[in-house]
């Protein structure tokens, strides 16, 4: 859903001329002048890496063990992308300095949110650029000491595209949403990730597997936005993840019982969706939402957008003004918390973001953290932009890395978003190198 906004912003400005990144060196030495920040608010739990002793620990912790950003990749369509995405079979690319940068800021997670190992269409099989494409990448967040989730976009009988780019004509041709209604799809889906656990359960840097990212059959089979409307038509069928997503878990247990397996629901993983997740039975899971809210009146803002944060304006299109500050985000948070305490289960917020130049994005970073701290959920922000020119610098709205300001086309770490990001990342506590498995 939300890669749709970097997509068209790509494609529409591909043609205007890149303006170049400063040097990753020039980078660096921004780092430590990091400019102080107000003081993070944080929960009553004082963090103790030494009670962290299996990868699961780190999810069930009572303050956040796991604070960082989501990158993003999909397969590379040479009709579609040209060059943009560079030349290789995913995209955009990702460089050892993107992670060092990341790690040098604080954080210490990364979830890949890219394409899955198995092909998206039949004969359901191994991708193996994909594949290596994913060795790369954990072999670069080892050398950063970060830890990793494994996120998969794609997979058998699912293509990114209406994901991020339901509206977008370009790529007509490639949507594929057949596992929403294909049973050997969902069954190459299962064993895709039963394949993927047997692979990297050892890999000390891998500390989730999440088993789709933003699942969406509601919206794109049936143009359902309303979890109640969904289920009462189509629960059980096979476009109902609640049903589909247990036998995920079960094919990863088979062979891998202990990484912590991630999921959230339907209707983009979103909040509003969260309550008719059933939980599975299986041990060490992980349940998560996304957090972009308000949509439209505040994080998805064009660059003319007027509402601020905080401030008092109609935030919910209901005709009244409303007072949006801490305590409104609080109110949307609401339905999370008591998830977590209907089902006793681990909660995380991977992801959540604001487009770089909302009026106050800063102050709303601040709280909406904070709440974070004091609920002990872990997070991860959309996103971590690539170092990759000129992708990094064109398909810009979340890449914090260039400020508030959005005519600005370069690194400008010491700004006002980092400073928040930094003084919250700079809690974490444990990372791989000095994790006891």
């Amino acid at each position: 859903m939300l890669i749709a906004f970097l997509i068209v912003a790509f494609l529409l400005s591909s043609c205007h001329s890149p303006v170049p990144l400063v040097t990753y060196e020039e980078s660096l030495q921004a780092t430590p002048t990091l400019t102080a920040t107000r003081e993070v608010q944080r929960g009553e739990a004082i963090p103790d890496a030494s009670s962290i002793q299996h990868k699961i620990d780190l999810w069930n912790a009572d303050t956040p063990m796991l604070r960082g950003v989501n990158i993003w990749q999909a397969l590379v369509i040479p009709e579609v992308d040209g060059d943009s995405k560079g030349t290789g079979h995913v995209g955009p690319p990702f460089f050892q300095q993107d992670f060092d940068l990341l790690a040098e800021l604080g954080a210490n997670y990364v979830v890949i949110s890219a394409p899955g190992l198995f092909t998206e269409n039949p004969p359901y099989q191994v991708d193996s650029e994909v594949q290596r494409n994913l060795d790369n990448l954990l072999d670069m967040l080892a050398k950063a000491d970060l830890f990793a989730t494994i996120a998969f976009r794609t997979g058998p009988g699912k293509a990114e595209w209406s994901l991020c780019c339901s509206d977008v004509s370009y790529y007509d041709d490639y949507f594929n949403d057949a596992v929403w209604s294909d049973p050997q799809a969902q069954a190459a889906w299962a064993e895709m990730w039963q394949y993927t656990a047997d692979r990297y359960k050892d890999n000390p840097v891998v500390v989730g597997y999440k088993l789709m990212v933003e699942p969406n059959a509601a919206n794109i089979l049936y143009g359902i936005d309303f979890p109640g409307e969904f289920f009462r038509s189509y629960s059980g069928t096979l476009s109902d993840w609640v049903t589909f997503y247990p036998k995920l878990v079960s094919a990863i247990r088979q062979v891998d019982n202990e990484t912590p397996i991630l999921v959230g629901a339907d209707g983009y993983s979103s909040v509003a969706w969260l309550t008719y997740l059933t939980p599975a039975d299986a041990e060490n899971m992980v349940y998560v939402t996304h957090q972009y809210m308000p949509y439209d009146t505040y994080t998805h803002q064009s660059i003319r957008g007027k509402n601020s944060y905080p401030s008092q304006f109609d935030v919910d299109n209901d005709g009244d003004q409303e007072n949006f500050d801490k305590n409104y985000l609080a109110t949307l948070l609401q339905p999370v918390r008591q998830y977590q305490k209907k089902y006793s289960v681990p909660i995380a917020i991977d992801e959540f973001g604001v487009k770089r130049w909302e009026p106050g994005a800063a102050n709303y970073f601040f709280d909406l953290l904070g709440l974070f701290e004091q609920a002990g959920w872990n997070y991860a922000i959309w996103e971590w932009s690539t170092s990759f020119e000129p992708f990094g610098v064109e398909v810009d709205d979340f890449n914090y890395k260039l400020g508030t300001d959005p005519s600005n086309k370069s690194l400008q770490l010491d700004n006002p978003l980092l400073q928040v990001l930094h003084s919250y990342w700079s809690l974490n506590s444990i990372r791989p190198s000095n994790a006891p498995w």
